[in-house]
């Protein structure tokens, strides 16, 4: 029976072994999920395995924002915005709890990128092609009007401004609710849990792979029909298994956003703005926190060793400086900080400027489907194209029919609470239950929104104490060992809650007692402690190098 337990996870592992599954799927980022809840929810028998935790590569240090995709715009790329912008309310309705709606400021300004035919012409053609409700459509404002949206825009040769409706999103949090999601329908995920070796029959076709459990130490062998690699950043690292992959491959292109108190830099409405060189970057409020980014550079090496540069800080600060010169922040008043990867398909053969930010399919002689590139607001269009395809070839190999994509209308894990328009009532009913176990407030409503239709279960383990870590902090590490496959202190810490991002305080003040709970409810050995211990310490400086 498929879990998403930490403490189920070694039978979660014999389960692994168990069946030949119809579609195993490599990589556990939103891309990788999304198929899986795509070929679960289509009558399919599915396994999937990630080498880290769920969402550690890409999925977890975007921008946060489910993109309708304004910018593609400029590339005249119009079917791509209309494609992105109707997906993006999909997203939105399937879990209102993990995306936002939020009003975004695109300020124009004397001899800069966008001007006020520009920004009119290119957000009334973004509303049409995007499909966008009546409720959300653009409005343009006069350089006065856009003072007043935002004051710390910079005024000096204002123009005007557009506001339009972005998406944000815990990004990690969405990832982790798709895919738990899939295991309530039935799939079988693991995380820490690395394809090593791909098995094969007679004919040199794919059967499974030789899979390493990298807590436990040991390999076993996964059967499948067909396996899919959708392992993001590590993708031609997938391919390579097989020997030497020539055609397309991966660049990793670097994005780097910095995390301020709003003390510090008090923003009230999220900005999209271009810098200097063109380049267009996002300063958005979050919780009493504004986080700026991000930086667009070619990455080489393993974006798990990733650290933030100087010249990292130093661009976003530029940028900070040059659109609201009355914010006076140093790198002294960063708090938190977070770089992360996207995966971008190049061909051999072909040059820089041809590199593809869309998403691809390929498959290889042996029969590895891989997919790579695309966007987090594009995942479960990605996850349906990639199907149907196996589908046929499942259809035409095995005799297996299947059923056709039914995610539009499928809510991720605790996003059945009647609708986006629901939600605020849904969140003040269960604020009032919150607080009735001695929660206060602000931290019941958070946990409402945080974890939407679940929270009654995080609530159940709000009845609990621990003697140093809070009440509300103590819920949601046991509802994450319990149900959410918290493994590693960083998952806790950095994917299930965003707290290393936008609570460093928080987990300063409680990672020690945080690593006790965890090492009793798992049965840590003292090397696993060490290690862990290690690892988590590690990421906070990480995040914290500027100080």
């Amino acid at each position: 029976m498929s879990t998403a337990s930490s403490l189920q996870r070694y039978a979660t592992i014999e389960e692994l072994q168990n069946k030949e599954y119809d579609l195993l799927v490599i990589g556990g980022g939103i891309t990788g999920c999304g198929i899986a809840l795509d070929a679960i929810s289509r009558g399919l028998s599915v396994a999937l395995v990630e080498m880290q935790d769920f969402a550690a590569g890409t999925s977890s240090r975007s921008t946060k924002l489910v993109h309708g995709g304004l910018r593609y715009l400029k590339q005249f790329e119009f079917k791509e915005v209309a494609e992105l912008g109707k997906e993006r309310a999909v997203v939105y309705e399937n879990g209102p709890h993990v995306t936002t709606p939020v009003w975004m400021l695109l300020p124009f300004h004397k001899g800069g990128t966008f001007g006020k035919l520009s920004t009119n012409v290119g957000l009334r053609t973004y509303d049409f092609l995007a499909g966008v409700k009546r409720s959300e459509r653009r409005s343009m404002l006069s350089a006065a009007e856009t003072q007043a949206k935002e004051p710390l825009v910079k005024t000096e040769d204002l123009r005007g401004g557009g506001v339009y409706v972005e998406y944000r999103t815990d990004d990690a949090r969405l990832t982790i609710e798709v895919a738990k999601a899939a295991i309530q329908r039935g799939a079988v995920l693991n995380n820490y849990t690395k394809a090593v070796n791909f098995t094969y029959n007679d004919a040199k076709r794919i059967t499974g792979i030789i899979a390493e459990d990298l807590i436990g130490n040991k390999r076993f062998t996964i059967r499948a029909k067909k396996v899919v690699n959708a392992a993001g950043p590590w993708v031609d690292d997938v391919r390579s298994i097989e020997g030497k992959q020539a055609g397309k491959h991966l660049i990793l292109s670097k994005g780097v956003h910095i995390v301020f108190d709003e003390s510090k830099f008090p923003l009230h409405q999220a900005v999209y703005f271009d810098t200097p060189d063109g380049r267009m970057v996002f300063a958005i409020p979050r919780n009493g926190k504004t986080y700026v980014g991000t930086t667009d550079t070619f990455y080489e090496g393993d974006p798990r060793d990733m650290d933030i540069k100087q010249e990292d800080r130093d661009y976003i600060m530029k940028a900070i400086h040059y659109m609201f010169p009355t914010v006076q922040v140093t790198d002294a008043d960063i708090e938190s900080s977070w770089a992360g990867v996207r995966p971008l398909i190049h061909e051999d053969g072909k040059n820089p400027s041809e590199i593809s930010r869309k998403d691809e399919v390929w498959e290889s002689k042996s029969g590895l489907v891989t997919i790579a590139g695309g966007k987090l607001t594009g995942y479960r269009k990605m996850a349906e194209t990639v199907l149907n395809t196996i589908a046929k070839e499942l259809k035409a190999e095995f005799g297996i029919d299947s059923k056709p994509c039914s995610t539009k209308h499928i809510h991720v894990s605790g996003g059945d609470i009647g609708g986006s328009q629901n939600l605020e009532a849904f969140v003040a009913r269960r604020t009032e239950k919150g607080m009735e176990l001695g929660l206060s407030a602000a931290e019941a409503s958070h946990l409402a929104h945080h974890y939407g239709a679940n929270v009654d279960m995080v609530f159940s383990y709000a009845q609990k104490r621990h003697e140093t870590i809070p009440q509300g902090l103590y819920a949601q590490l046991l509802y994450g060992i319990h149900h959410e496959m918290v493994v590693h202190p960083n998952d806790f810490l950095i994917r299930r809650t965003a707290n290393m991002f936008f609570n460093i305080a928080d987990v300063k003040a409680h990672k020690d007692a945080i690593l006790d709970e965890m090492a009793s409810l798992l049965n840590w050995s003292v090397e696993q402690r060490e290690c862990f211990t290690a690892d988590l310490t590690k990421e906070i400086t990480r995040a914290t190098t500027a100080l």
